[in-house]
């Protein structure tokens, strides 16, 4: 928990305090959320059952659904976005369904409450000369750090992954015989994801010349190390890339931002949705549908550009 939910938290009535804790052990343990998701429900529901101790309730059974709409209504007031309400109204349905399942509330109170779709913002990608020139923006150097940097930037392209997935990454999790990479997803899904040679040539350059200067006892059998020999944070890789991305004066770039990229250049390149969604690990083919409207948006533009008709 943050602070400001932690103290929200502690001043919660005994009995909503309590089922704050144990809904949050049951998305950890039973429903097996990532840390991430666990911390942003909670907070949630904290915000939920705070406005409704305000209004007078005193335990989760005493919920309904004009509590919950009210929730969101002084939400909206605040400047809340579409997206953050549709979130938030996610998360109160989840807490009532499972404090009904747990005898908690006499009556799914959550499911009659509807929320706005959020608006779903296409992602920015980099063209391929963009990503070409990010990828190879850490030089021929062969010090640690940017060998590292090197190897970073090149599977997060290659791949796709998901930062925190390519922080997870131990030396064994890379099948440098068949240049695939062992990835544990969302829901301790695992899949297997190609690379190609430039990949490769970081990897194994970073395996002989970097990493040996940067490891430590600590280091165990982590890929990428931070600078003090560790396994290497998210927060750190987004640093770098953003980093690289500032200094070769390319659009602000995340690596997020390089999975939307490389995304993006594989179904432009004629690579079938489903494989896409395979590579990502996208439980649902909606979520990589996405990349087909940022693919069509760019050959518009390009058409408005070109064309003496458009």
């Amino acid at each position: 928990m943050s602070r400001s939910t932690q103290v929200t938290h502690e001043e919660l009535p005994p009995a909503m305090r309590d089922a704050v804790d144990d809904f949050a052990r049951h998305l950890s343990r039973v429903d097996n959320r990532s840390a991430h998701t666990v911390r942003a429900y909670v907070a949630d529901v904290v915000s939920l059952l705070d406005h409704a101790s305000a209004m007078g309730c005193t335990a989760p059974g005493e919920l309904d659904i004009a509590v919950l709409r009210s929730w969101l209504a002084k939400l909206r007031t605040l400047g809340a976005a579409r997206s953050s309400l549709a979130r938030r109204a996610a998360a109160g349905r989840t807490f009532s369904a499972w404090a009904h399942r747990g005898g908690l509330l006499a009556t799914d109170v959550g499911a009659q409450l509807a929320s706005p779709k959020g608006r779903r913002e296409l992602p920015t990608v980099l063209r391929a000369d963009q990503a070409a020139t990010l990828v190879q923006a850490p030089g021929d150097e062969a010090a640690p750090v940017p060998l590292r940097d090197r190897a970073l930037l090149e599977l997060l392209y290659a791949t796709g992954i998901r930062v925190s997935e390519l922080c997870g990454l131990d030396i064994a999790d890379v099948d440098r015989g068949r240049r695939v990479v062992r990835v544990i997803g969302k829901g301790d899904k695992e899949r297997a994801v190609p690379y190609g040679l430039p990949a490769e040539e970081a990897v194994d350059d970073w395996l002989r010349l970097g990493r040996p200067d940067l490891a430590t006892p600590d280091s165990g059998n982590a890929l990428l190390l931070g600078a003090r020999g560790g396994r290497l944070q998210p927060t750190i890789a987004r640093r770098v890339v953003g980093g690289y991305a500032w200094a070769a004066g390319l659009p602000h770039t995340s690596p997020h931002g390089l999975r939307h990229s490389a995304a993006t250049h594989l179904l432009e390149g004629g690579a079938d949705l489903r494989a896409v969604q395979e590579l990502l690990g996208h439980s649902s083919l909606s979520s990589t549908q996405i990349y087909t409207h940022v693919s069509v948006e760019r050959l518009r533009a390009a058409y408005r550009q070109a064309h003496p008709r458009a």
